[in-house]
């Protein structure tokens, strides 16, 4: 098979890991609540062993998507991933949900710096926000698909979109083998590849980068607490809608209105998201930190009013504003952090460190909100986690501040060659 374009690659991807994420986690939380019986705590510990996993493995694949190759770390970390959702169908205990949770993050940590620093090789810095645009765009349309597909296969048997969802990603894993270009990346030498040294030197180089861009520190810190928040809401926000309770005109089945809201959800991200999309494409460092810091602001209000939702139409409009303020910031989030790394070299590794402070604060943060809910309730969970995106909007003003006085660099220089 010819390789394909390095934009179709990544349409492609955001098809395949969205199509396949909105199968399994449409119906994920229900199956962990009602037929595996688990408490808030315990369904926050699932993200929370997930997030370690990550913190453990995140750098040092990182640092093999910077040496040997980025597709092939890619190609290896969607290849568990899909091994990790089939374990977590033919778990029926939480002990095992936990395990196989475990065993989806080692294999994600294979692929998020690496997916992001290959798509900053292969497009370059000037295309690279509209393909972030156009495959988020891509991505949702196939989340749409998803979801319906869930909430079919889910009326039949719940454990089997998470099988399908599975299945899909071990044929994603393949599509990268066949179809996946690597022009823009340059492997070390044969004889430096397995040089421990060598590997320790770009870890180190990326640790040098982040101390020596203040933007970069500043983006870890607004990932660690925008997971502290994270962690909560993914987890929670089904059992919250469930014990609001769920209308249920002519015995509507729970799944389906989960199903309607993801649905919604994205519905309304393709709507607002990409006429915002075609307006930050060309913007500059500058506008992109003011707008993510308005977007933040809207979040932080949106979650906590969730969180305070006592009735489900207001809780209904809670939700949707936050998914959606939060479907708009991604993108444009990754695209700051991306134009924010100007060494290739070590790319992958700062991208993953980024990541790592992400599962730090998911795993800090996210106990403290589960506890919360097993001591008191989840609504107080769940607005406990919402003030936790307060500290973001002081980070995220500190980066305006820096925006303008970033320090250049000096190309890293690399390691010679052994004798």
């Amino acid at each position: 098979m010819r390789r394909l374009a390095p934009g179709t690659v990544w349409y492609g991807y955001e098809a395949f890991s969205s199509f396949a994420s909105a199968l399994a986690f449409t119906v994920a939380a229900v199956y962990f609540v009602v037929e595996i019986g688990m408490s808030p705590l315990e369904l926050v510990l699932v993200g929370t062993v997930m997030e370690l996993a990550i913190f453990l493995f995140e750098v040092p694949t990182g640092i093999v998507a910077d040496v040997y190759s980025r597709r092939l770390s890619i190609v290896l970390g969607t290849a568990i991933m899909g091994l990790g959702f089939i374990l977590v169908a033919a778990s029926d205990s939480s002990v095992a949900v936990l395990a196989a949770y475990a065993v989806w993050g080692g294999g994600y940590t294979f692929t998020s710096g690496a997916m992001d620093a290959w798509l900053g090789d292969e497009v370059g810095e000037e295309r690279l926000a509209r393909v972030y645009m156009r495959g988020a765009q891509v991505g949702r349309l196939a989340a749409l698909g998803g979801i319906g597909a869930s909430v079919g296969l889910a009326l039949v048997d719940i454990r089997l979109p998470i099988v399908l969802a599975g299945v899909l990603t071990l044929g994603e894993a393949l599509f990268y083998v066949l179809a996946m270009p690597e022009r823009g990346f340059r492997p070390l030498p044969r004889e430096e590849r397995g040089s421990v040294a060598h590997m320790a030197h770009t870890g180190r180089q990326g640790v040098r980068l982040l101390r020596a861009r203040p933007a970069l520190l500043t983006i870890l810190g607004i990932v660690a607490f925008a997971g502290m928040w994270s962690e909560g809401f993914d987890r929670l926000w089904e059992a919250h809608f469930l014990e609001i309770g769920l209308p249920t005109p002519g015995g509507l089945d729970p799944i389906v209105w989960f199903g309607v809201f993801g649905a919604g959800a994205l519905l309304l991200a393709i709507a607002v998201a990409h006429p915002l999309g075609q307006r930050i494409e060309s913007a500059g460092r500058e506008t992109m930190v003011k707008t993510l810091f308005w977007l933040d602001a809207a979040l932080l209000v949106s979650a906590v009013g969730f969180g305070l939702a006592g009735a489900f139409w207001v809780a209904v409009v809670a939700y949707f504003a936050t998914r959606l303020v939060r479907n708009i910031a991604r993108p444009v989030f990754f695209t700051w952090v991306n134009r924010s790394i100007e060494d290739s070299s070590v790319r992958a590794t700062v991208l993953s460190i980024t990541n790592q402070a992400d599962a730090i604060g998911q795993w800090t943060g996210g106990p403290a909100v589960g506890a919360l809910g097993n001591l008191f309730s989840i609504r107080i969970a769940l607005v406990a986690g919402g003030a936790c995106m307060a500290p973001a909007l002081l980070l995220y003003r500190r980066a305006m501040r820096h925006q303008r006085r970033e320090p250049v660099l000096a190309p890293i220089p690399q390691p010679e060659a052994p004798a």
